[in-house]
């Protein structure tokens, strides 16, 4: 899909204008042209971004042909800028977090979006500036600096999604671990560090564009991305504290699986230490009582077997007294 919005000099806004109709919008040095591409093929973009906007035939590759992670780069006339929006989704059990890169073309009155797949950010936007002219009123900078505002904003709800993931499993942690509580456990360690990935260099894309770097941002332009860039920083305190709390839920699952492991071997020890001594006393007497004895004899067989009983019941019991005292259990 192809779609566009020109905001004209006099204030007049036209919306899907045909590839023709690009010329005479990028002629007009006080208007405004933001074209979007969503899920257009190659064979349709690349005619345009070459012939009609005159874009760098690498910058065209780089935005049709190669993934990259967020960046930066000077052409001259315009601004090629790589931006990422994330999506942090959670199916039967999965921690994953998705990326969607946007390609951002930025020249001194034009913007041009290039993107595979549905991207909200710029959905809120396009509808803002389709319902209210005046959001393109000051410029192509202050659109761009609207765009990555927004792209930056759904970052929040996947890090909080994020945090309500990491507290049910300190939770099950403690409650019921598990083989597959680790490997939760592991899914949220790639999902925080392909998040951090992708911040980190997208955290510098906003510092250069906030620095006065490029002409195509003015100074007013710049202090909008300087708040952009100050909610990066911010975000990516939170997201190393959160892989802190990822390692330590982490090593309390290892010492917890551990704990477990010990109690459990400290409850067959006990079993099998109770077992030991009625075990030697069933083996030692076991072979004497049935000696071939002369009739008026036998009679003997009964008082050893009371007596080997009775040791057998009290041995465990003056074992366990003894345990006992010794604190043990």
């Amino acid at each position: 899909m192809i779609r566009s919005l020109y905001r004209t000099s006099d204030g007049h806004c036209q919306a899907n204008l045909d590839p023709a109709g690009y010329r005479d919008a990028l002629a007009d040095a006080e208007g405004l042209l933001w074209v979007d591409f969503e899920g257009e093929p190659d064979a349709a973009c690349e005619p345009i971004l070459r012939d009609i906007f005159k874009f760098h035939p690498l910058a065209v590759d780089d935005a049709l042909a190669e993934n990259h992670v967020p960046k930066v780069d000077d052409w001259g006339g315009y601004v090629y800028v790589v931006l990422h929006s994330v999506l942090f989704d959670i199916d039967a059990g999965e921690e994953h977090v998705d990326t969607m890169e946007l390609d951002i073309f930025l020249g001194r009155n034009y913007v041009v979006t290039h993107h595979d797949y549905s991207i909200a950010a710029v959905g809120r936007v396009w509808g803002a500036c389709h319902r209210d002219e005046r959001h393109l009123q000051k410029g192509a900078d202050y659109l761009a600096y609207r765009l990555a505002d927004e792209l930056v904003a759904d970052y929040m709800p996947a890090v909080e999604q994020v945090e309500e993931v990491i507290d049910r499993i300190e939770d099950e942690v403690f409650d019921r671990p598990a083989p597959r509580t680790l490997e939760r456990i592991f899914g949220l360690k790639r999902a925080l560090l392909r998040l951090r990935r992708i911040m980190v260099p997208q955290r510098e894309v906003l510092n250069k564009m906030a620095r006065g770097d490029f002409p195509q941002i003015d100074a007013e332009a710049r202090a909008f991305f300087r708040d952009v860039y100050d909610h990066l920083v911010r975000l990516n305190d939170i997201i190393e504290s959160m892989r802190d709390l990822v390692s330590g839920a982490m090593d309390t699952y290892l010492s917890v699986i551990n704990n477990r492991m010990n109690e459990i071997m400290k409850t067959l020890t006990i079993i099998t230490t109770f077992f030991m001594p009625l075990s030697f006393i069933a083996g030692f007497f076991g072979m004497n009582y049935f000696l071939p004895r002369p009739a008026d004899t036998a009679w003997i067989n009964i008082p050893l077997l009371v007596v080997t009983l009775a040791i057998m019941l009290v041995a465990p019991i003056g074992m366990y007294l003894w345990i006992k005292r010794r604190g043990w259990l």
